[in-house]
């Protein structure tokens, strides 16, 4: 009995990383690796992973335009964000930047291992980034005529997601953003502490699709959903008159998403996740 449990014992160990192995890899290796990049590194693995989230986000409006209509609301919801979950997956497994996952640079900011500055310098350069990656995506998926599917249903949806993410009030947004990067900051975590490539898949699905099927905000999803609404709008071919498009322009998605949308996700990624297993799993267990 006591060697079959030292068997399981073992198995996990080098299956699993504990979360204070997960922080102390963050915290002393990872993120500061990630802080001393080159620019050219970070600009086109930042471009990447704003394409890679447009895909997951391009998917999930195809699957979920009408679903709800057969499947119900929650159903649907599940779905939608079950299927936008292969955009971090590309992002983790196959390799690239993405601002909301790099808040957890913090902790090495936390350990003394990087300057506060060049971090936020290099947030900076993850985040122009994305939106280069994410906007080129949308304009490439609104040039090939496949949101026409469905007798332009699907385009239609696009244009509805769009719409209601710039009337959110900042406070939603804000609230949004936090809940979401909370949650994109623990798959990030826990996709981390698997060895294994269908271990990290799991590890991202679940809290990937909790954030998308609960309605939360995702900075850099809306780069690719918000223009790819812009892009529906100026082409003047949706005429539902219950569907009052004023308010969606550039300067309603910089001030009235983006922004708000990104503060919530620095807190909810950087504080919440970050800062606490700092706390807890890295401060004072090292003199340096």
């Amino acid at each position: 009995m006591a060697e079959e449990k030292k068997d399981v014992t073992a198995a996990v160990s080098v299956d699993c990383r504990a979360p204070a192995t997960i922080a102390d890899s963050l915290s002393r290796s990872i993120c500061v690796q990630k802080v001393n990049a080159s620019i050219s590194k970070l600009i086109i693995l930042g471009i990447l992973a704003g394409v890679y989230i447009g895909f997951g986000a391009c998917l999930a409006t195809l699957v979920g335009h009408d679903a709800a209509k057969y499947l119900g609301l929650g159903m649907a919801r599940f779905i939608t964000g079950a299927v936008f979950s292969v955009g971090l997956m590309l992002v983790v497994i196959a390799g690239a930047e993405l601002f909301t996952g790099n808040n957890l640079m913090l902790m090495s900011v936390l350990d003394r291992r990087a300057a506060f500055w060049k971090m936020i310098y290099k947030w900076g350069i993850v985040f122009a980034a994305n939106f280069i990656g994410s906007v080129f995506l949308a304009y490439l998926y609104y040039n090939t005529n496949l949101w026409k599917m469905g007798d332009m249903a699907v385009g239609l949806s696009a244009l509805k997601i769009a719409n209601a993410k710039v009337g959110l009030t900042f406070a939603e947004a804000l609230t949004r953003g936090i809940l979401c990067n909370w949650l994109v900051c623990l798959a990030v975590w826990i996709a981390i502490a698997s060895r294994e490539v269908i271990g990290k898949v799991f590890a991202i699905f679940f809290p990937i699709m909790a954030f998308v099927a609960l309605g939360f905000e995702h900075s850099i999803a809306n780069m690719y959903f918000i223009p790819l609404g812009l892009f529906l709008k100026g082409s003047n071919l949706f005429s539902d008159p219950a569907l009052n498009l004023s308010g969606l322009t550039w300067n309603a998605f910089f001030v009235k998403n983006l922004i708000p949308v990104t503060i919530g996700n620095i807190i909810g990624g950087a504080i919440f996740v970050g800062l606490l297993y700092w706390v807890v799993y890295v401060k004072g267990t090292e003199t340096k």
